[in-house]
């Protein structure tokens, strides 16, 4: 089988793990910086071209796409789209989870547990609209942040106004969210093909805020609940991804929240926390779609090509 990762560079280490994982199964594979594929669509076909040489048919796609890239790397995701080649997760499906409003709006209006969360364009109406979320301390997320960034924890009133008004000002959307203090039940589960496959615990460094599943903290394998594995994999099939890292809370036993949808989640930590060849699920998920024995997700708006095209030349880049 042929298999092309979308990732800026083949050297990050999630990527690495899933060429080892193809190879080992076989493959061939191919990684493409996403920036670096041209785009041409004539009202018949759409075209796709790896600096400036055309880029010959695979078997199946792999998105890893950096936020810092999105709008591109999304557009080159639906191209491939519309050639008729399965997606592992789709433009559409990654769009929706990095928009966190929109996302929490979506799995609020289908009965999932979230924390309280408020958004407004002015400072003032957000600094207002503190108690909805239970005061401070609270979390000021960036809408379309990054896993590692664009998270903020502030503790008082005066910390969250200064915040508020150099993020708005700077013309970022943001939400302020209910922050919960550290149960013991910080949880990330990744789904594959709408399975729960793996789940970790997060435990915070000694003196740190949790707020974020990457920021040092020590993470642990974890057997999960029914309603924790239930509202991962909901989570996912909502949203519509394949692949998907799902970050939840359990601040009441058998109620989890959840507060993150991640498309490209991190595998080379939950594997060493879990044992388990994580990415070896994700390639194996890779040729079932490949294969059309599972079923493949809503195809992106524009003429996606209703069968796969014969293949007839080897890949190159």
């Amino acid at each position: 089988m042929k298999i092309t990762i979308l990732s800026r560079s083949a050297s990050i280490s999630s990527t690495k793990r899933l060429v080892e994982a193809a190879r080992a199964r076989g493959h061939q594979v191919r990684v493409l910086n996403p920036v670096r594929v041209e785009m041409h669509l004539d009202g018949r076909k759409a075209h796709l071209y790896y600096r400036r040489r055309k880029l010959a048919p695979c078997d199946v796609v792999i998105p890893r796409i950096a936020q810092s890239v999105n709008n591109y790397g999304l557009a080159v995701v639906n191209q491939f789209a519309m050639s008729g080649i399965p997606l592992l997760n789709t433009a559409r499906a990654i769009a929706e989870s990095r928009n966190k409003m929109r996302s929490l709006q979506l799995l609020s209006a289908h009965g999932i547990g979230i924390p309280a969360t408020v958004m407004a364009r002015d400072a003032a109406d957000l600094k207002a609209m503190v108690g909805l979320v239970g005061g401070v301390p609270v979390l000021v997320k960036l809408l379309q942040g990054q896993e590692k960034r664009g998270v903020m924890v502030c503790e008082s009133l005066q910390s969250l106004e200064a915040a508020l008004e150099a993020i708005l000002g700077l013309g970022h959307n943001l939400i302020v969210q209910q922050y919960v203090k550290h149960s013991g039940q910080d949880v990330r589960v990744l789904v594959v093909g709408g399975k729960a496959v793996a789940a970790v615990r997060r435990r915070p460094r000694v003196g740190r805020l949790s707020y974020t599943l990457n920021r040092g903290a020590r993470l642990e394998k974890l057997e999960l609940t029914a309603s924790q594995r239930t509202a991962a994999e909901k989570t996912a099939s909502l949203v519509g991804l394949e692949v998907a890292a799902v970050d939840l809370l359990d601040v009441q036993e058998g109620h989890p929240k959840v507060f993150e949808v991640n498309s490209s989640p991190a595998l080379p930590e939950m594997e060493a926390a879990t044992g388990l060849d994580l990415a070896d699920i994700i390639i194996e998920r890779a040729e079932k779609l490949a294969a059309g024995t599972a079923e493949i997700g809503s195809p992106e708006p524009g003429p996606v090509a209703s069968s796969r095209r014969k293949r007839t030349s080897r890949v190159r880049t």
